[in-house]
């Protein structure tokens, strides 16, 4: 199964897309979509929206796992957060791809085993699950692809518990 992990931003989305086939995990491509804080907020979404779609045709995943919005302190970044994921949703959505969301404590738990783990510790083990020669770069596509490892190890549970 093909899954691409999406961490939602506003400047930086992070995008990973992975296959997973009998336990077997292999990256296909990550980076991020960055938009430039120096252009208003509806041009910064269709950007995004954009660059999403033309990833979803080039790799056509079967899957997309976004990580929920987690709030912090500063509502105007969650709220411009939160409408950048919607349009990253929209973008699988209008394709027919079916999308699922996941907390980050989700992500750590099935990542590291632990969900209050540290950003190096899910860096480490995205690392050496993929089998990656280095952490990949930024932080949000390594926290994307741990999101897309999320999903798979969810769906493969899923599965067993599906008989």
């Amino acid at each position: 199964m093909r899954i691409l992990g999406i961490d939602p931003g506003i400047a930086t989305v992070g995008f990973g897309i992975i296959e997973h086939e009998d336990n077997k995990f292999k990256t296909i491509e990550y980076g991020a979509v960055l938009s430039p804080p120096n252009i208003d907020m509806t041009k910064r979404l269709k950007l995004i929206y954009d660059d999403m779609t033309y990833i979803i045709e080039k790799y056509n995943p079967e899957q997309v796992a976004i990580e929920e919005l987690f709030f912090n302190t500063n509502v105007k970044t969650a709220i411009n957060v939160g409408q950048a994921r919607g349009v990253l949703i929209l973008s699988a959505s209008n394709r027919g791809i079916p999308v699922f969301e996941y907390t980050p404590l989700q992500v750590k738990q099935a990542v590291v085993g632990y969900g209050r783990a540290t950003k190096a510790q899910v860096q480490y083990m995205v690392k050496a699950i993929l089998s990656l020669s280095e952490v990949p770069k930024p932080d949000d596509t390594a926290d994307a692809l741990a999101i897309a490892i999320c999903h798979a190890n969810s769906q493969q549970s899923r599965l067993t518990y599906a008989f």
